[in-house]
């Protein structure tokens, strides 16, 4: 929940799995064997679209914080953005079929203002999928209310190497602009240029909306009330001077926040108003879906092309394929041969003799249907 500045980009264009329990067998139909997924038990919308299948839900039913499922933070830590609340326990409570933060004005360890924050980190832990929640938004200039992804493992390096996903963001002084985001390497709100989206709603703050992504390998989509308003895409040939993990490092396990702030580098650029507390922040809903894949990926992915060697030393990328559901990894070959697995289209060669290659890919779907190869291409080995 970086500050964010909104942005139209090169890389960009602004407009989960919990690993879900699924068994896999031979005999499915399917080239990997994967078995149609199956609802999971007490989601309120078990499929959309007949495609997307529910595979994990919090409905915030019964009257306390479901454990299995979150993490409650307790700190005066400031967010890494110089927030003012301390976040409390206290401070989350779950009654009459929703989740309520509530930010309340009251001395507190050296605090004027608590609140509440909760993840859920190791527990539920989505890699792609369609996220939906349904919330309402706190009033009051000084909040700062959050739905948003960390990864679960920085496998790139720390914050934002390793990249960050607002879903929706709200800040009081703004009342009825909802904001989404992505922060990278090479975009990020503390070099002024990552990627963001906006729209305006009526009146958000009294009334619910229900809040979609849609992530998948290479591109985010975020929407509200089934209307889309901003994508977040890799484009390789817009990136050449970076590694893919400098621009997208959104293929890996990411887990869920919730929050409500006060104050902060964003929150609080115009000020808190005391007057507007106690105010809550309000979640009816979180569910995570998973495309069927095993009943609706039925055709293997159209050939890679565009491939080409990059301004990045020892690099090649190529356009992404269309798959009548998406493209799961890419399998790269050197003079024929099989040599390594790519997740995104753009791979990095280390370790090669140094010596002119013939360079192919092919496109692996997820039910492990296979492209053709790609043309071959000459890519000289530097060393």
């Amino acid at each position: 929940m970086k500050k964010i500045w909104p942005l139209t980009f090169l890389a960009f264009t602004v407009t989960a799995c919990v690993n879900p329990s699924v068994s896999s067998s031979s005999s499915s139909g399917v080239p990997n064997g994967l078995l149609p997924l199956t609802p999971v038990e007490g989601c309120g919308v078990q499929t959309i679209d007949n495609q997307w299948v529910c595979t994990w839900t919090d409905e915030f039913n019964g009257d306390t914080l479901n454990s299995e499922h979150w993490n409650v933070e307790v700190n005066g830590d400031g967010g890494g953005n110089q927030e003012a609340q301390y976040y409390r326990n206290e401070n989350i409570s779950v009654s009459d079929g929703t989740l309520k933060i509530t930010a309340k004005k009251e001395n507190y360890l050296g605090k004027q203002y608590t609140s509440g924050r909760i993840n859920s980190r190791y527990k539920v832990n989505p890699q792609f999928g369609r996220v939906t929640f349904r919330a309402k938004m706190p009033a009051g200039r000084g909040t700062w209310a959050a739905v948003w992804m960390l990864p679960l493992f920085n496998r790139f390096g720390q914050w934002p190497n390793s990249g960050e996903i607002d879903i929706l963001e709200y800040v009081g002084y703004d009342p009825g602009k909802i904001f989404s985001a992505t922060h990278t390497t090479k975009f990020n709100h503390t070099k002024n240029n990552n990627p963001s989206a906006s729209k305006v709603l009526v009146d958000p703050e009294n009334q619910f909306y229900e809040y979609e992504m849609i992530w998948l390998p290479g591109e985010i989509r975020m929407l509200v009330e089934g209307n889309p308003y901003g994508t977040y895409r890799y484009v390789p040939q817009f990136n050449q001077d970076v590694p893919h993990d400098d621009v997208f490092p959104f293929q890996e396990e990411f887990y869920f926040i919730i929050n409500l702030a006060i104050g902060g580098s964003w929150g609080g650029v115009q000020g808190i108003d005391a007057l507007a507390f106690p105010t809550i922040l309000e979640i009816d809903y979180l569910r995570l879906y998973q495309w069927d894949y095993a009943n609706h990926d039925l055709t293997a992915p159209e050939t890679p092309s565009a491939l080409a060697n990059s301004q990045l030393e020892n690099t090649i990328h190529w356009n992404r394929p269309s798959d009548d559901t998406w493209v799961s990894h890419y399998a790269i070959y050197l003079d024929g041969v099989k040599y390594r697995e790519a997740k995104i289209n753009q791979y990095t060669f280390v370790g090669l003799e140094a010596r002119s290659y013939q360079v192919q890919v092919e496109a692996i779907d997820f039910v492990g249907r296979t492209s053709p190869l790609s043309d071959a291409i000459t890519f000289n080995f530097g060393g």
